[in-house]
């Protein structure tokens, strides 16, 4: 659940800065922008299932030990993937959308708004 939560959350990031890069911004822009929109909602779902996980962490009685064994991972875990992804997730759009538009362009195509290549050579005259 917790890897599922953190892709959904980058998952969320990069479909706006695709969006805002489809609408002409450069891939910084982009990506700014898409992680600042995106922020609250995540930090909300993130913080929500923080908040669930409270009991696991915090519990006493018969059991208590096994659920501190999970809730603590898990709580520290999501964390982590809320801190990091908020910031590693918009770096990652940059770094991996500067390589395809850099490599579409050296092999003669330019790179399309929704992640695939465009040939923008003629076509060939076959016959």
């Amino acid at each position: 659940m917790l890897v599922a939560l953190a892709a959904k959350n980058a998952i969320l990031i990069v479909a706006f800065s695709i969006e805002r890069r489809a609408a002409g911004e450069s891939v910084i822009e982009s990506a700014i922008e898409g992680a600042r929109l995106r922020f609250r909602p995540v930090m909300m779902t993130s913080f929500a299932f923080i908040m669930g996980l409270v009991p696991l962490v915090i519990p006493n009685g018969p059991g208590a030990d096994s659920m501190i064994a999970v809730g603590v991972p898990v709580l520290a875990g999501m964390l982590a993937a809320s801190a990091f992804g908020i910031f590693l997730i918009p770096m990652l759009y940059v770094v991996f959308q500067r390589l395809q538009e850099g490599r579409a362009g050296r092999n003669g195509t330019n790179a399309d708004t929704s992640g695939t290549a465009v040939d923008v050579q003629s076509p060939s005259s076959s016959g």
